[in-house]
């Protein structure tokens, strides 16, 4: 921790504290449950360190499809436009895969995006040392990884034009993949500015040798690095990168892709620290950020006090540090969930023999007595004990 806790400057003309203003998204599936985690840990951090955080629950995705007819209400909306920050648990489930594409549970969340100018996603792929032998490579390979992936989330294929047409037996679709060069070059500065931040070391992955509009990145992205020569730039092919995650992951540092090949990219790379249950990720542009664990609603788990809050804990941390700027107290949260896993405690899902098994609001009860620890130290101490 630094010398000093980064006490919220969010004051009106009085020197009074206004609350920051997170709405909550809890979704589907799990997504309430490990919400509820992540809300009960900002809570506590709230009560600890002094901070006013106001939370608004919205109705989103399939919950909202069956209480107000569509995935993103316009209530809900104006609820995440006029946010400082917002909490997203997960959505979708088999209730409404038979809606067509555009009504689907996942279509509010495209919708959201779109609507807050969301335009990139950062995704942090850590190895932690306590879960090493639930990672999907030999421990030699994934010790140390840490990696941020930032992936270009309002354009590609996935806002394309999307087609089907045809008779039974003779269909035909298509998805189109458009970008422009302001919408690479603006989420490439984003990237340059993260690796500048790190250890100066980007890669760039695409797919250059066979798509146009991969040409373009490329060529967008490798101009752009003219003029931040302190960061070493390499490009690469995506079935290049996609090995090279398995094989050497440490030899990346931040990643830079498109929509699809990021989606694919980082959901893969979580099998490095080992679930897709552990990753937090943010989504940055315009409008307010959203945070969100990357993994999905899994509905055969819900209401079974099984699910791992780990990657919605994380991204409230994120959401401390990134929408915040409050680091001290977002490196509280991560380093309690730290002691909580070095002290044997696992959900299911990342269970081996001899761990103690608990569920998601064991875990989570653990974590938050491992935070009120460390903040009873600072006020003991100060802050950097």
């Amino acid at each position: 921790m630094s010398e000093s806790s980064s006490k919220s400057t969010n004051t009106n003309g009085n020197g009074n504290l206004v609350p920051r203003r997170i709405v909550v998204l809890a979704g589907d599936g799990i997504g309430p449950e490990v919400t509820s985690a992540a809300v009960t840990l900002l809570k506590n951090c709230a009560t600890e360190s002094g901070h006013r955080f106001e939370f608004a629950e919205m109705p989103f995705g399939g919950a909202a499809i069956d209480r107000c007819g569509k995935p993103l209400p316009a209530e809900t909306l104006d609820a995440c436009r006029s946010a400082d920050a917002i909490l997203l648990g997960a959505v979708g489930g088999p209730k409404w895969d038979s809606l067509p594409l555009g009504k689907r549970a996942e279509s509010g969340l495209l919708e959201l995006r779109k609507e807050l100018g969301l335009y990139v996603n950062l995704r942090p792929i850590c190895v932690r040392p306590a879960l090493i032998g639930v990672s999907a490579l030999r421990p030699e390979r994934a010790r140390g990884v840490d990696i941020e992936i930032v992936r270009e989330l309002a354009g590609g294929i996935y806002f394309g034009e999307h087609r089907s047409e045809g008779a039974s037996g003779a269909e035909r679709a298509s998805d189109l993949e458009c970008y422009t060069s302001q919408e690479i070059e603006r989420v490439a500065q984003f990237a340059f500015e993260r690796a500048a931040n790190r250890h100066n070391k980007l890669t760039s992955v695409d797919k250059a040798n066979i798509l146009a509009s991969s040409v373009l990145w490329r060529r967008v992205v490798t101009g752009l690095g003219v003029h931040h020569a302190a960061v070493k730039l390499e490009n690469m092919y995506v079935d290049n990168a996609a090995l090279q995650l398995v094989i050497a992951p440490r030899n990346f540092d931040v990643i830079l892709t498109s929509n699809m090949f990021g989606d694919i990219l980082s959901d893969g790379a979580a099998g490095v620290a080992g679930s897709l249950g552990l990753i937090p990720s943010m989504s940055w542009g315009l409008g307010p950020s959203l945070y969100e664990p990357i993994h999905g609603s899994a509905p055969s788990l819900a209401g079974r006090d099984v699910a791992c809050p780990i990657g919605a804990i994380s991204s409230a941390a994120m959401l401390l540090r990134e929408s915040f700027g409050m680091h001290n107290e977002a490196a509280a949260i991560e380093s309690a969930v730290e002691h909580v896993l070095e002290s044997g405690f696992r959900t299911p899902d990342l269970a081996a023999p001899g761990d103690e098994i608990i569920g998601c609001l064991g875990f989570t009860e653990r974590v938050g007595a491992a935070l009120h620890e460390r903040f009873s130290q600072v006020e003991r101490y100060g802050w950097g004990v």
